[in-house]
């Protein structure tokens, strides 16, 4: 290949990852544009996800999630109760004062009202209102940031754990940050969020509350996952905090693993 036909194929490549990125960097510059006001996108959601118009956002596991990310949910009995769960999109609105993100709500179906000082970007690609979530908003000052990452969890075909993962071992995030993305991590993957949890809370150069957050993370995954991990804590722990708050989980479990562990510990005094 000649010298031209290399830096022709050379600015082929270029254009094509300037023209992939575009569209994250767009929904950026338009929300930095927005000096004051609302700015609203919609998304494709996960199949199992729906709202129920009531300002929660529910799953097909009967879970329903607080949609102000705040890493909370209830269960509800749905075989004595059914209410009307829509299907998606993800609609996220989001605060802006003087020029900078300053709160951020999700909602799952339903439609927006006509408002004031309202800038719609429409339907946006899955992938670049995730990337603008995590990698823009979850930088941000202030709460925001921590509710920018539970939308960014409902997106439909994108996997979001390993940067949740990543999120969470960043000293330079926010507590609240590190802490929203511990939550949402246990809910969004399996064996391998569990093993992401574990290093987090055996990292004693972290965060203790950050850690506290993860030793709960890791009793709300399937037992056969979690209870075996908090008896390692339990077990090897070196923070009498942490120790303490697995024993608490574990006791909580009612788990048959659980209860010899407590009998044997007993039975050594």
């Amino acid at each position: 290949m000649n010298a031209k036909r290399m830096l022709a194929a050379a600015c082929g490549v270029s254009v094509m990852l300037v023209s992939a990125t575009l569209p994250a960097q767009s929904i950026a510059r338009r929300v930095a544009q927005v000096k004051d006001g609302s700015v609203r996108m919609s998304f494709a959601s996960r199949s199992d996800v729906c709202g129920n118009g009531a300002g929660n956002i529910g799953t097909r596991n009967g879970r329903t999630v607080n949609s102000n990310g705040s890493g909370g949910y209830s269960t509800t009995r749905h075989n004595e109760w059914e209410d009307d769960c829509e299907a998606g999109p993800v609609r996220v609105a989001i605060d802006v004062a003087d020029g900078k993100p300053i709160a951020l709500r999700a909602y799952v179906g339903g439609r927006w009202r006509p408002g004031t000082d309202v800038t719609d970007l429409g339907t946006v690609p899955v992938k670049d209102a995730v990337d603008f979530l995590l990698d823009n908003l979850a930088r941000s000052d202030g709460k925001v940031a921590g509710e920018a990452i539970f939308p960014a969890t409902i997106a439909d075909s994108v996997i979001v754990w390993p940067r949740l993962l990543t999120l969470a071992k960043d000293d330079s995030r926010s507590r609240d940050v590190r802490k929203q993305a511990v939550f949402w991590m246990s809910q969004a993957a399996g064996e391998k969020a569990t093993a992401g949890l574990v290093d987090i809370v055996g990292d004693a150069a972290a965060d203790q509350d950050v850690r506290l957050q993860a030793v709960f993370a890791i009793s709300q995954r399937p037992k056969d996952e979690g209870i075996p991990a908090l008896l390692e804590i339990a077990k090897n722990s070196k923070d009498p905090r942490i120790r303490k708050q697995s024993i608490f989980w574990l006791g909580q479990s009612g788990d048959p693993r659980a209860i010899a562990y407590f009998e044997s510990v007993l039975v050594k005094k």
